[in-house]
């Protein structure tokens, strides 16, 4: 009965399309969910309502660095840090700045590409290559850590990356032992990190 209502209910729909392709969740799930949220409305619906909205308003990605900020606050990341790193943890996405931040092995500034250089679509251009080798300079960074995944994709950009460095004075070094061929970041579990950061090797030096 409840099936044959959703499917008469437009908005009802739509919303079961838009949950449905959050990662993980399929129809069915994103129908469950939908069904929780009505039979909530003023416990979930109404203060979630609110909240993507203020989200959507006020929390954008830094144009800098990569990573999530607040409108109200700046970034926390590389504008309003309370610490001070001699490390940049070089990631594809806010998922594995997550991973990596959750696993408690990484203390540093961390700077969020927004993806890989692909063959087809993404360019080097439209990742924050130019930016992080500004940021080295301008903190005085001493490492910068290469967390990419172990994929064609992610070493292609972490290549690029070490030639982009190489006129600097920085020591570039990526993660080793324990990341798997064609593993991503923010799939690992905590150990698979730890080891991954604890064995990185030194990048040698691009040669012209």
């Amino acid at each position: 009965m409840a099936d044959l209502v959703v499917q008469n209910i437009n908005e009802i729909e739509n919303l079961i399309k838009l949950i449905s392709k959050l990662p993980g969740l399929g129809p069915k799930s994103a129908k469950r969910i939908v069904l929780k949220l009505i039979n909530n409305r003023d416990e979930l619906v109404k203060p979630m309502a609110n909240t993507l909205a203020q989200v959507y308003k006020n929390v954008t990605r830094c144009n800098f660095c990569g990573s999530l900020k607040s409108n109200s606050t700046g970034c926390i990341n590389c504008e309003n840090s309370k610490e001070k790193f001699n490390k940049i943890c070089v990631v594809e996405d806010i998922a594995d700045q997550w991973s990596i931040e959750n696993s408690n092995i990484f203390k540093g500034y961390f700077h969020i590409l927004g993806g890989t250089i692909t063959s087809v679509g993404r360019r080097k251009e439209d990742l924050l290559i130019d930016s992080l080798v500004e940021r080295v300079t301008r903190d005085k960074i001493e490492e910068v850590i290469l967390a990419t995944s172990a994929t064609v994709e992610g070493q292609t950009t972490a290549y690029y990356i070490q030639d982009s460095l190489k006129n600097s004075k920085v020591k570039v070094t990526k993660l080793a032992q324990g990341l798997p061929i064609g593993g991503e970041i923010e799939s690992l579990d905590d150990g698979t990190l730890f080891s991954a950061f604890k064995n990185r090797s030194k990048l040698n030096s691009s040669s012209d």
